[in-house]
C-alpha cells in the first residue's frame, strides 16, 4: 500500500517538474526571463517567477486534462498563498518600486503547447 502511494507521489512530482519546464519554455519563447522556479517562502511556493522589462509574472502552473480544469484548480486559498509569497519576494527586490506585478497561469494540457492565461486573478489593491 505504501509503495503504491509513494509511486503515485513520485509520478505527480515528475509531472509537475515537466509541466513547469514546459511552462518556462513557453514563457521564454514569449520573451520572458525566468527568475525563479519553485520559489519557496514561509507563506507558500511560487511555481515560476518571470520578468520582461518592468513586468513581473507570478505564474501558477497547472497540468490538467482541459483548460477549464486547470483554471478551476486555482482556488481562493491558492490565490492568498501565492499573493503572500509574491509580496515577500517583491519586498526583497531592490527595484520593487518600479515593478508591475501580474498573476498568470500556464495550463499544461495533454498533447498541446502550454496555454498562457494572463491575469488569472487580481492581487490585493
Amino acid at each position: 500500500m505504501a509503495d503504491a502511494t509513494t509511486a503515485k507521489r513520485r509520478k505527480s512530482y515528475r509531472r509537475g517538474h515537466r509541466g513547469e519546464w514546459l511552462a518556462a519554455a513557453a514563457l521564454m519563447l514569449k520573451g520572458y526571463r525566468i527568475l525563479a522556479r519553485r520559489h519557496r517562502t514561509k507563506l507558500g511556493e511560487i511555481d515560476l517567477i518571470a520578468r520582461r522589462g518592468d513586468l513581473v509574472l507570478i505564474v501558477e502552473v497547472k497540468a490538467r486534462r482541459t483548460l477549464t480544469e486547470a483554471m478551476e484548480a486555482v482556488s481562493s486559498g491558492s490565490e492568498r498563498r501565492i499573493e503572500g509569497a509574491a509580496d515577500l519576494w517583491l519586498s526583497r527586490q531592490p527595484d520593487f518600486g518600479k515593478l508591475s506585478i501580474r498573476f498568470d497561469m500556464v495550463a499544461v494540457l495533454p498533447w498541446r503547447w502550454p496555454v498562457h492565461v494572463e491575469n488569472i486573478f487580481q492581487g490585493r489593491d
